[in-house]
């Protein structure tokens, strides 16, 4: 039996913790093997012969030949029906969320293919990736399959989704290296996709959130002095606050303070 850990790509170690791969020849005894819950999700290729399973209600099935097996609540045993021949992404325990909109739940315990996630579209991907002659070559094929769903809108919109609820929660108060890092995510690639789906970058998304809680400390006079509401807010010192307050309100915040507070009803009515 020959198994091998594999590295993961820059832009894909975010959400696939590794690459494993696997061959064995036929036995005349296949054993089974318990799989225990580890909370990672994987997604399995078999070029060779494919695997039975079995569960614990007596049950047994014979696993596709390309899937995404979901979150394991409780142990199943497998065997090889020949001769082994596997390449699989193993995500982190989140990772594979931004890859489909198939609620996770729905996957749980099960052996899911591939075209049921993803369509018809998976026939020539699954065909490369079992027709490859090494390891390395269907890792290439999987990992550039990977990135091009990172790169459509559904999977732009769950990464920015959990941004703005992260961004909303903190206030604004959140830099983008915390942020990314919260999200498991690449500074840059978090920086394109929440622009492309926002319209703004997270950083100026963050100005308008901590902004907008401002406004309404200021509208429900929260607040002891202009200094003690701009530390309060995360504004580094008067200069930051007076700066940011004025590229959206047009006026400093004394200014504001002084004759505008009607405005903050306006700014602070989406908070």
């Amino acid at each position: 039996m020959d198994y091998r850990q594999h590295d993961v790509s820059e832009e894909l170690k975010p959400f696939v913790k590794c690459f494993w791969s696997l061959e064995a020849p036929a036995s005349p005894q296949s054993e089974k093997q318990r799989i225990v819950p580890d909370g990672c999700m994987e997604m399995i290729f078999h070029y060779g012969d494919l695997y039975q399973q079995f569960y614990e209600d007596g049950r047994n099935i014979i696993q596709p030949r390309c899937f995404v097996f979901g979150q394991i609540t409780s142990p199943l045993e497998i065997a090889p029906t020949g001769v082994s021949g596997i390449i699989a992404a193993r995500f982190h325990p989140d990772g594979f969320i931004p890859f489909t909109s198939l609620p996770i739940q729905q996957m749980e315990n099960k052996a899911v293919p591939l075209k049921d996630l993803f369509g018809d579209d998976t026939d020539d991907f699954e065909k490369r990736v079992c027709a490859a002659s090494s390891s390395e070559e269907r890792i290439k094929y999987i990992s550039d399959f990977l990135i091009a769903r990172l790169q459509t809108i559904e999977a732009a919109h769950r990464i920015t989704k959990t941004s703005i609820e992260t961004l909303l929660q903190s206030k604004g108060q959140i830099n983008l290296d915390e942020l990314a890092g919260q999200l498991q995510v690449n500074r840059r690639q978090l920086e394109r996709k929440f622009s492309a789906a926002i319209g703004l970058s997270p950083k100026q998304f963050s100005k308008v959130i901590r902004l907008q809680a401002t406004l309404k400390m200021l509208e429900q006079k929260k607040f002891t002095s202009l200094t003690s509401l701009a530390y309060e807010n995360g504004y580094y010192d008067q200069a930051h606050f007076i700066k940011d307050f004025k590229e959206f309100t047009g006026v400093s915040p004394k200014e504001f303070y002084a004759g505008h507070l009607q405005m903050s009803a306006l700014f602070a009515a989406a908070g």
